[in-house]
């Protein structure tokens, strides 16, 4: 009767907020009344009903991607020198001998603590932006615009550095893979 199918959908909402999967590339973070309690590996998982426990899922393996002084114009291309926005005033840099470079860079991260990048830091994008923008201006302020042009890589290495250094600081749970 009626009784029999209330009991069927319980027992189903509870079954299908009880079980979840977590795909190969990403990290479950588990909550018990909004409290951190666990990290669930991929798989299929099992966790209190929902309202109890929930479950934020993580991608751990994917490598996302920040550009900065670049502006698409159309999807998919990129063009370096767009007329104005405020992108683009982002990459004018001063060097150490008082030059004006424009410097386009592109920082790909991954996230390596799930808990830290989704607790820690209220915005932690903002933050990934605006650390990467300080540490840009930092390292090409140390240098002169001959060392800009030629020492790419160099620059790019010591701003990986100072930026992953800003990063686990300020505890945001990022890991940056490359600075272009």
């Amino acid at each position: 009767g009626p009784f029999l199918i209330l009991i069927l959908l319980v027992a189903v909402f509870f079954g299908s907020s009880t079980f979840y999967t977590i795909a190969v590339d990403e990290v479950g973070v588990v909550q018990r009344f909004g409290r951190f309690v666990r990290l669930s590996q991929p798989g299929l998982n099992f966790k209190l009903p929902a309202g109890i426990e929930k479950v934020t899922k993580v991608k751990v393996r994917r490598v996302y991607k920040e550009e900065f002084g670049f502006r698409s114009v159309t999807p998919g291309v990129r063009s370096r020198f767009a007329t104005g926005g405020d992108n683009e005033s982002v990459s004018l840099m001063l060097t150490g001998d008082l030059n004006v470079a424009l410097v386009p860079w592109i920082v790909q991260f991954r996230v390596k603590d799930p808990f830290n990048y989704l607790f820690k830091v209220r915005d932690v994008r903002r933050l990934l932006v605006d650390m990467s923008e300080a540490t840009m201006r930092q390292v090409v302020g140390d240098r002169s615009i001959n060392e800009v042009i030629s020492k790419r890589e160099e620059i790019a290495d010591a701003a990986k550095t100072a930026l992953q250094q800003e990063l686990d600081d300020a505890e945001t749970g990022i890991y940056v893979v490359t600075i272009e």
